[in-house]
């Protein structure tokens, strides 16, 4: 099995495109076409977490943060940064994370945290938007259904929970074929009329390229007619940060108690209390607070993020309870999420979650 094949597994829950523009998620180092011996996941990739790898055999390791963030023009070796690349390098491994991505996509550490917390009714509490497509294609009668199949199996006409969504609606189209043509209906020279469907269906920008060329390698047609409109919609499926409602009112205080307990914190940083029962839970992973303002207007009672500045606590005032519970303590679970993946597809693939993972961040 070559490396691609498992991070390729990796992407189909967290596409690469879903990352932020400031990101650098990806193959970090490495040749993915090698064969696959073993992987370890970890959160952040340290020289001791490279060394692990290196002790077990392993020439993959899929991390939550970049390795590679800053730019640089040299690699000498000057930091743990460039000591780790130039030691995967030299041993064949390739390094790899999925950072945003997995922030932003639908079941990625948000939605994992959300499980956690028992939380019902979960949704993206910041939609992506101008990232859908609508596809229009006009298609004889007979040819139809294959057609709509071929590019339901590609990841077309997802809508929500919902799958296989399109419009069909029935007219006819004219041509005329020229010479050297092959029509698959009608005579060349003459001007044919043909009974057809014509199909729309939504897709995710960054599956253009695939959409196209299977609706191409299917359609009946020598010159298939089809467009792409850009669609200024939400797209539910993708983006920052997640909301859900607890099963019971909690009182505040409690929360904060099952907030600790759920996610074994030695402590916990949090607004002034209002005084007011919590249902509807905001949630976004590390670094969060942007979403402060998202979470207020979708009148939750907590918005649960990793860090936030000293200034929001103040700004908050008693429109909603804030809770930061730590950069890394709101990450640590990508690596579950990470060896899910892997071993539930996988299962007789060595995969570690790394025992060398540190939080930078140290209490006394």
């Amino acid at each position: 099995m070559k490396i691609k094949e498992i991070l390729h597994t990796i992407e189909q829950l967290a596409p690469i495109p879903l990352q932020e523009n400031f990101d650098n998620s990806g193959i970090q180092i490495g040749d993915v076409n090698q064969e696959a011996k073993g992987a370890v996941v970890c959160i952040d990739v340290t020289e001791a977490v490279m060394d692990e790898a290196i002790a077990l055999g392993c020439n993959l390791i899929i991390s939550h943060h970049p390795l590679a963030f800053r730019s640089f023009k040299s690699l000498t070796g000057k930091n743990y940064v460039e000591r780790c690349m130039i030691k995967a390098c030299k041993h064949d491994i390739v390094v790899y994370a999925a950072h945003t991505n997995l922030d932003n996509a639908a079941q990625g550490i948000n939605h994992y945290l959300a499980e956690m917390l028992n939380l019902q009714h979960v949704r993206i509490l910041d939609p992506q938007k101008g990232k859908l497509l609508k596809l229009v294609t006009f298609v004889p009668h007979s040819h139809a259904e294959l057609v709509r199949n071929t590019l339901f199996n590609v990841g077309a006409g997802n809508i929500g929970n919902y799958d296989s969504c399109s419009y069909n609606v029935s007219g006819e189209g004219t041509f005329k074929a020229g010479e050297n043509t092959n029509p698959f209906t009608g005579e060349i020279g003459e001007l044919h009329t043909e009974p057809e469907v014509r199909i729309e269906i939504i897709l995710p920008i960054y599956k253009q390229s695939e959409v196209k060329r299977a609706l191409i390698a299917v359609h009946p047609y020598e010159e298939p007619a089809y467009d792409f409109y850009l669609l200024e919609n939400t797209w539910s499926q993708a983006g920052s940060g997640i909301v859900g409602t607890l099963a019971e009112e909690t009182e505040e205080e409690d929360f904060l108690y099952l907030l600790k307990d759920t996610f074994h914190l030695k402590t916990i940083q949090h607004s002034a209390l209002r005084g007011k029962p919590v249902r509807d839970i905001a949630i976004c992973s590390g670094s969060g607070s942007f979403l402060i303002p998202k979470a207020i207007s979708y009148s939750a009672d907590v918005f649960i993020t990793g860090e936030a500045k000293y200034n929001d606590y103040y700004d908050v005032e008693d429109k909603i309870l804030l809770a930061t519970v730590g950069h890394y303590e709101s990450e640590i679970f990508t690596k579950n999420i990470f060896f899910d993946i892997i071993s539930k597809k996988y299962p007789t693939f060595a995969v570690y979650m790394s025992g060398f993972d540190v939080n930078p961040v140290n209490y006394l």
